[in-house]
């Protein structure tokens, strides 16, 4: 594990421990078995999507991920004005998008209303099913573990925002319960100002809290098996104001702009109604051994950025 890692408190026993509605076994095996097969039936699917262009490709994969995301049970709830992946006119720098992480959800989430190319860490690549279709998808792979690649990275995710794309980041660098928040790392920032985009802040939460949080060293056969056996789970994304990176002098007050952001959708998030239990639904411990999945690393992000580099190393243009 990297020294530069960054990591959270959050554990699978603080933060799946709780008690929540569940479904029927039944039902959630159904789910579970529907979830898989939508899944499997991107990677079948991925090819007949090449001859379709960017954006009929992003407009199947916007698909295909709410298709993922219901057949899991999930209920999806946006709020805010959700951008055009164009705007019309001669094209432009594209976006950053910069969510909060707290589950593996949240990267079907985010592609479902802002579909665009995913950083993930390289060992997403050799990962089976998901691993295709990262590649497919067109994700932006980075080595943890090599600093001296960070500066290729930061150029290559301009290059993409000065195409006018949308890359989707996060930023916190590792998965969060929800209740608790990570520090945004500053040095993906970069590549923000060296493009002259946009940096579109996202807030995600879930509820109930703690049934989607895919933190520390939980296993993802657990995770998908709380996801589908939670009754009711809905998935909130919150799409907030955009932020001109020219307006910031470097990438530290950029993050320190879009951090509050985030944050402060958190705090309005927290007064709203509770979580009702849906009829006929029953309460038992969230927590529910499933065989483990050696995809997941401890406290690692599914998507992981390059946040954990120290923003020193992160790019030429802006002193350290």
């Amino acid at each position: 594990m990297s020294a530069w890692l960054p990591t959270a408190p959050c554990t699978p026993a603080g933060c799946a421990s709780l008690r929540w509605p569940t479904v029927r076994r039944a039902t959630a095996v159904l789910r579970l078995v529907a979830g898989t097969a939508a899944v499997l039936a991107g990677v079948l699917l991925a090819p007949v999507a090449i001859p379709l262009g960017p954006t009929g490709r992003a407009r199947l994969a916007a698909l295909w991920c709410r298709t993922v995301m219901r057949a899991f049970g999930v209920r999806v709830r946006v709020t805010g004005a959700v951008p055009p992946r164009r705007l019309p006119g001669p094209p432009g720098p594209g976006t950053l998008v910069v969510p909060n992480h707290i589950s593996w959800l949240d990267v079907p989430l985010v592609a479902s209303v802002l579909p665009g190319r995913m950083l993930a860490k390289r060992e997403v690549r050799r990962w089976p099913v998901l691993g295709p279709l990262a590649r497919f998808g067109g994700t932006l792979f980075v080595d943890r573990d090599r600093l001296r690649e960070l500066p290729a990275v930061v150029g290559a995710v301009a290059g993409v925002l000065r195409r006018g794309s949308r890359v989707v980041v996060f930023p916190e660098g590792s998965t969060w319960c929800g209740r608790e928040r990570g520090r945004f790392r500053p040095a993906v920032f970069q590549a923000a100002l060296d493009a002259g985009a946009v940096v579109q802040p996202v807030h995600i939460a879930y509820r109930p809290v703690g049934a989607a949080a895919f933190v520390g060293d939980d296993a993802l056969g657990t995770s998908l098996w709380r996801v589908a056996a939670a009754a009711g789970l809905t998935a909130e994304i919150t799409v907030l104001p955009p932020i001109p990176a020219a307006a910031h002098p470097d990438r530290r007050a950029l993050a320190r702009a879009a951090q509050p952001a985030v944050g402060g959708a958190a705090a309005a998030g927290a007064t709203a109604a509770p979580h009702r239990r849906p009829p006929g639904s029953r309460v038992f411990p969230a927590q529910t051994t499933v065989d483990r999945d050696s995809a997941n690393l401890p406290s690692a992000s599914v998507h992981h950025s390059v946040s954990f580099i120290p923003a020193a190393a992160s790019s030429e243009r802006t002193p350290s």
